[in-house]
């Protein structure tokens, strides 16, 4: 007799355990099926245990400028080693913790791979469930260019190079959004000499141009090699073991040679396992189709997070399942899928919310445009981070913001304070009587509404 319950969870990522535990929260019974560890992929090979790797970096990048704040005849080694067991731990204890959360609130785990037997039915070593409603959030696994050499074992994805037990001599990284421009610094600054190749003609494509543009500057001058609007074509072993990368750039093609080679040209939905043909639910290799409820074309069965791709960040799949709860229980919310802050952990930081100037033009919107400069900030100088720069777009009809794009210091929390003020439609006007402490680094916000033209 299959097991049932109010409703079934398939992945256990934030989309999947979060929801789990709200469900729980509002009296429901719930059913999660965790295929592999808790926490999905974020926690436990992406955004978790990058941000580890990101502040050793950052830590050994300032140990680098000891100079600069006074400090002379400072010298300090790496151990490899022992960030690894730092990222290591730090991933153990937030996996622990999420596992007694989803037991406190009386959460079924099943720890199997489950797929569908039929439109109700689903199934997990030889055991049937059923619930009334079932959310799949199953996530998204590493793509790869089928280019000649793709699949050779030196190829590593996101996953193998945070158990790599070595800072590589030289590292080439194929793709330059989010994860290869991360990895890119964090190997940068732990001594790796590093090349990007991009096949955009900027890297980090959602992100505004003239942050791109001037992040690729600031890389560059700390010595990541970063090629953009060139398309790899081949990848190979010479007799010493290196990694050759053929790449076409302006018609010719060039080849670069490294130690280590990352894939990063971003992520696919993962559906291999879940046997949706059973289900009658629409998908295809994009993605399983949903609607703005996240409800699919079986109107008891809802997708969430990276495996409907319509946007794959952490934070998204969360409250994409907080819609799909509130659904399923004929409650309304106000979650605004339109004004989601994203960042990149590089050095410096990058953050963005809303649309970029380019989105807006495309778009027919009239737009006013204010840009401030770290280097004019007195908080960001005293830190010695003087290099950033935070852009602010908006509606030129009635003074909205509806885009902040900052490179900087503490530009991902900068990018969510203007996430805030944009939930609350606030206009420039409104912005520019907000009381800003004095000093921070949220000043440059300020700055940049003064300098709206």
């Amino acid at each position: 007799m299959a097991q049932h319950s109010d409703l079934i969870i398939i992945g256990a990522g934030p989309g999947g355990y979060e929801t789990a535990l709200a469900a729980a929260r509002r009296g429901m019974s719930v059913t999660l099926f965790n295929g592999d560890r808790l926490g999905g992929t974020c926690l436990n090979e992406g955004c978790i245990p990058t941000k580890c790797l990101c502040r050793n970096s950052e830590i050994v990048a300032s140990f680098k400028e000891g100079e600069k704040f006074g400090i002379d005849d400072f010298t300090f080694s790496v151990d490899y080693g022992r960030i690894l067991e730092r990222k290591n731990s730090v991933v153990d204890t937030l996996r622990e913790g999420v596992a007694s959360l989803l037991k406190s609130a009386k959460v079924n785990v099943v720890n199997a791979m489950a797929s569908f037997r039929d439109a109700s039915t689903v199934v997990a070593e030889e055991e049937e469930y059923t619930a009334d409603n079932i959310i799949i959030a199953t996530g998204s696994v590493s793509k790869s260019l089928p280019i000649p050499g793709h699949d050779l074992e030196c190829v590593m994805d996101s996953t193998r190079i945070l158990s790599m037990e070595y800072v590589p001599v030289s590292l080439t990284i194929i793709g330059g959004g989010v994860i290869g421009m991360e990895f890119a610094s964090i190997f940068n600054a732990l001594g790796s000499q590093v090349t990007v190749i991009e096949f955009m003609k900027q890297i980090l494509p959602p992100f505004d141009s003239d942050i791109a543009k001037r992040l690729k500057q600031t890389l560059s001058k700390k010595g990541i090699k970063i090629i953009t609007g060139a398309a790899a074509k081949k990848i190979e072993q010479n007799a010493d073991y290196e990694i050759c990368v053929t790449y076409e750039s302006k018609g010719k093609e060039e080849t670069v040679v490294s130690s280590d080679l990352l894939m990063a040209v971003g992520r696919a939905p993962r559906l291999e396992s879940l046997n949706l043909e059973a289900t009658g639910v629409e998908f295809s290799p994009r993605g399983i189709v949903v609607d703005d409820n996240m409800r699919t074309s079986v109107p008891h069965i809802f997708a969430i997070g990276d495996v409907n791709a319509r946007m794959m960040l952490a934070h998204v799949a969360s409250f994409q399942g907080l819609r799909a709860l509130n659904v399923i229980q004929g409650k309304q919310d106000n979650i605004r899928f339109d004004i989601v802050p994203s960042a990149v952990f590089v050095v410096p930081e990058c953050g963005m919310v809303g649309m970029t100037e380019d989105q807006a033009k495309a778009a027919g919107i009239e737009i006013m445009v204010g840009q401030s400069f770290f280097r004019a900030n007195g908080k960001a100088l005293s830190m010695g981070e003087p290099d950033g720069l935070c852009k602010l777009i908006f509606r030129k009809e009635d003074g909205v913001l509806i885009g902040a794009h900052i490179m900087g210091v503490e530009a991902a929390d900068l990018a969510q304070q203007c996430a805030d003020l944009m939930n609350r439609a606030a206009t420039l006007h409104d912005m520019e009587d907000i009381i800003f402490g004095h000093p921070t680094v949220s000043e440059v916000i300020l700055s940049a509404c003064h300098a709206v033209k």
